[in-house]
């Protein structure tokens, strides 16, 4: 050997023939099976490879190679294992310029079979499994690097080599990397355990990987899960997915995040489970890559799961209604239970994604999210919800908020227009007015996440008369002037949803609670003097509507009202420090402790508590006071002269679009019949009370101006963005109901002719109507409607058979400037 090494390195031009003769010679020793020659040849070989490292080792590799690839065709292990190791040495040399036309498909293909051996000796079949492992690292690290060299990472040849290792990692031991990377293996383990070792190769494969080529090293992963349904159980999976993220580089992040929505897209219609084990990948792939760079597949994710959560809610709707009785029934609940745990890890997903993005970022997401949330009557979400019926609506209207509360939860904002915007406030609060309290509850849980920027929650969780506040030690700073404005601008809104939430009849404790910390935290982080006095109309006008019951509430529930306003009364009293009112709510609780303990909270909502059979009885001294109220806070600088007006909510649209019954929906007709015979002077005129308010009003007529233009403003709006279908609806139920109504006046007309009719419109303009030339007495009908058209006569004529009672030239009638017909 050292002669014919010394020789081949004194004359490189004779290692062509020097190789080819080996070569001929181990081919034959091969054939006959003479394994020492063969041993032989290949140290020879070995050594030469090793110690010449000039151009002319160009033709001496060719035949190298070619050798090496005979030991691997033969049936033998150890000259299987000898090739092997050969080619790793030679792996493990760099040469100084590349080899254009040397091909590596056949040691791709022999060494990945070896990596599957089904050797009936376990030890054999062991260390074939090693060399392939080995070989095919060889392989990777032999032509990786190298752009110009035929390259190993085209489909053809990732598609045998991943699936290769993962074969030999399934048998590794289940590694927890949720705090950090799995542990690298040990050098030991590396040469013995082909798990261990497959997995090192399987980081270093990831670790070479480009922009360009790291679609094609992650989609033979989802072939090889698919087809071992290796996704439940997904530990294996999971495993896979936390090696790909911590091994590539972590600008690629966002690639294998968009393999795997893509794979959960081709997926969509496989068992509930599949579809929890990948979003469970997907969960723990975000959690690694939400350290690191995203890139811009944010909205992508957030759109897929939402997709996603839709499919899982339509699936579990039909599964309903296809149910039947016997074995079906076992089946359908089976798999409801089954789409609940994709449902869970949707939102996981989505809570864990967005809990971990920065705030500009999040407060898009969060924008996103509630342009999903469906509401009744309204088409201006973007998820299609035609298949779901109002069961499946309910459940992704439950879905979504849940995920919304995820995402929310630790988001903290300098300002509250920046974490409640007009945009995001108005259809956040839309289901609060949904008859669920399951929803109720979500929405408000989303506004203390938004609302509560100090962290004071966790101390007014459950409601209870607090002794003394201060022991709670609340943190609160200056009201700023952007939280000031956005009180002023959108306070009634907030005050309106808390007290219409108040009064719903399927309230629970828990609604009671929350909208007990709704109060504390708007009075903690945006309360300044005049929203303190706003918040005590509001539990005034609360406990009236207990005590008058307008609503037909059952007694728990206005019991429960009751100890809702007792608690937050003595919350404020005591953070405004104001002596006379805290005395006076003090002593209205110990009264209630002595004669009516159902009107606290603690004793309410305690199970078998005694309720009492009506509020009437009761005397005055168990109420908090409108007066009592007002002359302590007048004595400490409050501008009390509010608090004589009762809180009356704001009339909108959201009921109607919420599906719930509203306090404009019902119609009046007044119809006040005042004979002639009545002296003019016992007739009352109702003329308005002037008084400083009213005059400083008439004065100030800039105000009115500006409201004026508001209204104009948001009409012009509305018609301009307002979905079609919503404006005709609109239309065709005010006409609709002109039609009632014009058919109630000439019923009317009928059965009184000498009836004159006008019309009191909301804007206090009245159709003109000219008598008929009968004498009749002094009649009036109101009714809040717009005239019906014109007969073609030019004419409005009511008549009854062949008498013609009332005809009002249309020149004379006066219709407002926003009535549609």
């Amino acid at each position: 050997m050292e002669k014919l090494t010394f020789y081949a390195v004194s004359a490189p031009e004779k290692l062509d023939r020097i190789g080819s003769y080996l070569a001929e010679r181990l081919s034959r020793d091969v054939v006959r099976h003479r394994s020492g020659y063969v041993l032989i040849a290949m140290e020879a070989l070995d050594q030469l490879l090793m110690a010449c490292h000039s151009q002319s080792i160009k033709p001496f590799v060719e035949s190298f190679l070619h050798m090496v690839a005979k030991l691997l065709e033969s049936g033998e292990p150890k000259l299987q294992v000898l090739g092997t190791n050969s080619f790793v040495k030679f792996a493990n040399i760099e040469e100084d310029t590349p080899s254009y036309h040397r091909r590596y498909d056949f040691f791709v293909s022999r060494f990945s079979a070896m990596c599957h051996s089904c050797h009936t000796d376990p030890e054999t079949r062991t260390e074939i499994r090693i060399a392939g492992i080995r070989g095919i690292q060889g392989v990777v690290r032999k032509t990786v690097n190298d752009e110009l060299r035929a390259t190993i990472w085209e489909p053809q040849h990732m598609d045998k080599i991943v699936p290769s290792l993962l074969f030999n990692m399934q048998k590794t031991e289940e590694v927890d990397s949720r705090i950090g990377p799995p542990p690298s293996p040990s050098a030991t383990d590396k040469e013995e355990n082909p798990a261990v070792l497959a997995e090192n190769c399987f980081r270093e494969l990831l670790g070479r990987a480009t922009f360009g080529n790291m679609n094609n090293a992650v989609r033979p992963v989802f072939a090889h899960l698919d087809h071992h349904k290796l996704w439940d159980p997904n530990e294996f999976a999971v495993h896979c997915f936390k090696i790909i993220m911590y091994s590539i580089q972590a600008q690629y992040s966002h690639h294998v995040i968009q393999e795997i929505l893509g794979h959960l897209d081709a997926r969509k219609k496989d068992s509930p489970r599949v579809r929890a084990g990948i979003i469970q990948v997907l969960l723990e792939a975000v959690a690694i890559a939400a350290k690191g760079s995203i890139g811009p597949t944010v909205l992508e994710v957030f759109n897929t799961l939402l997709k996603h959560l839709r499919l899982s809610v339509e699936f579990e709707a039909n599964d309903l209604q296809g149910g039947s009785s016997g074995s079906a029934n076992f089946n359908t609940s089976s798999k409801d239970n089954d789409e609940k745990i994709v449902q869970n890890a949707i939102i996981q997903t989505i809570g864990f994604f967005g809990s971990n993005l920065p705030d500009y970022q999040r407060s898009e997401i969060m924008m996103f999210i509630m342009g999903k949330v469906p509401v009744f009557g309204t088409s201006t979400h973007t998820l299609d919800i035609s298949q779901l019926g109002d069961l499946g609506t309910r459940r992704i209207q439950i879905m979504l908020l849940r995920s919304l509360l995820m995402v929310t939860s630790g988001y903290k904002a300098k300002t509250i227009v920046t974490a409640l915007p007009g945009s995001f406030l108005d259809p956040l609060l839309s289901p609060s007015l949904m008859e669920d309290y399951e929803l109720r509850q979500l929405v408000l849980e989303v506004m203390h996440n938004l609302m509560d920027r100090h962290d004071n929650r966790a101390k007014l969780r459950g409601i209870r008369i607090i002794p003394d506040v201060a022991d709670l030690k609340i943190k609160r700073e200056k009201i700023c002037r952007q939280d000031t404005s956005f009180m002023k601008k959108n306070g009634q809104q907030l005050y309106r949803h808390i007290y219409l939430g108040c009064k719903e009849e399927d309230n629970v404790q828990k609604n009671y609670e929350l909208l007990y910390t709704s109060l504390a935290l708007i009075t903690i982080e945006l309360a300044n003097e005049e929203v303190v006095i706003d918040l005590i109309r509001l539990a005034i006008a609360l406990q009236d509507s207990a005590i008058i019951n307008e609503d037909n509430l059952p007694m728990f529930h206005r019991c429960g009202i009751m100890a809702l306003v007792a608690a937050y009364l003595n919350f404020v009293s005591q953070m405004i420090a104001v002596p006379a009112f805290c005395q006076h709510v003090s002593k209205v609780i110990e009264i209630r402790t002595m004669e009516a303990p159902y009107f606290l909270p603690e004793h309410i909502f305690r199970d078998k508590c005694m309720l009492p059979k009506s509020l009437e009885k009761h005397d005055k001294n168990v109420y908090f006071l409108t007066n009592k109220i007002a002359e302590s806070l007048g004595g400490s600088g409050y501008s009390v002269e509010r608090l004589s007006v009762p809180y009356v909510p704001q009339v909108t649209d959201e009921d109607r679009l919420s599906r719930r019954k509203s306090i404009v929906d019902t119609v009046s007709i007044q119809v006040d019949i005042l004979p002639n015979s009545i002296p003019s002077d016992d007739v009352v005129s109702n003329t308005e009370e002037i008084t400083f308010e009213a005059l400083k009003k008439a004065i100030d007529t800039s105000g009115m101006e500006e409201q004026e233009k508001e209204k104009r403003r948001l009409v012009i709006e509305k018609f301009q963005k307002a979905p079609f279908e919503e404006i005709a609806a609109q239309c065709e139920s005010k006409a609709n109901l002109l039609h009632d109504r014009l058919a109630q006046i000439l019923e009317l007309t009928i059965r009184q002719p000498s009836v004159s009719v006008g019309s009191a419109f909301t804007d206090s303009t009245n159709c003109g109507s000219k008598q008929n030339s009968r004498k009749s007495p002094k009649s009036k009908l109101e009714f809040a409607a717009c005239c019906p058209p014109p007969s073609p006569s030019g004419t409005l004529t009511i008549t009854s058979g062949h008498t013609q009672y009332q005809s009002v030239p249309v020149y004379e009638m006066k219709f407002p400037d926003l009535c549609v017909y």
